[in-house]
């Protein structure tokens, strides 16, 4: 059942963040999940997403900055800076050191970690929420503080009917 899964919490493949992403850069939750304003499923972002960014940004700002400094402080060029985690999204994406496609090397997909799960009868629909104002924090619990995703609320049945109750009777 859902409710067994408050509280889930599984480590993912890359170690992605966020509390750094929705919360200290404010990225919009719409953003990386378009899915939800217009599909059933809210869905996990494309690679080619993440790349939007990633393709620029390769490490934390504050190595890379002191990379620069040191570079040019002994008169020399900066070193591309690279996380070990990042290294992971370009190897999904079978890109080289210089983020060069490989052709030796294709592609593959990432294999996320699924958090919120409801049974196979239920049939929970994005678009309507989305549509009338449900922020994403009303089922996803305070997403933007959390280093890794976990499963905030109950999603069972009865919790869910207790939100339309309260929202109905509300407004």
């Amino acid at each position: 059942l859902p409710a067994n899964n408050l509280g889930y919490e599984p480590e993912q493949p890359i170690a992605y963040s966020h509390a750094l992403h929705a919360g200290e850069l404010k990225i919009a939750c719409m953003y990386c999940h378009s899915g939800a304003e217009g599909s059933r499923y809210a869905g996990i972002p494309a690679t080619s997403v993440c790349m939007n960014c990633h393709r620029y940004i390769s490490a934390p700002f504050q190595q890379v900055e002191a990379e620069r400094l040191a570079a040019e402080k002994e008169s020399r060029p900066a070193k591309r800076i690279e996380s070990p985690e990042l290294r992971k999204l370009y190897d999904a994406m079978a890109f080289d050191e210089k983020m060069v496609p490989r052709r030796d090397k294709d592609p593959t997909p990432i294999s996320w970690v699924r958090v919120h799960n409801l049974p196979d009868f239920v049939r929970f629909d994005h678009r309507p929420h989305v549509g009338s104002g449900v922020t994403c924090q009303t089922c996803h619990g305070p997403i933007e503080s959390m280093t890794r995703v976990k499963q905030f609320s109950r999603l069972s049945m009865g919790w869910c009917v207790n939100c339309h109750r309260d929202v109905n009777e509300h407004g």
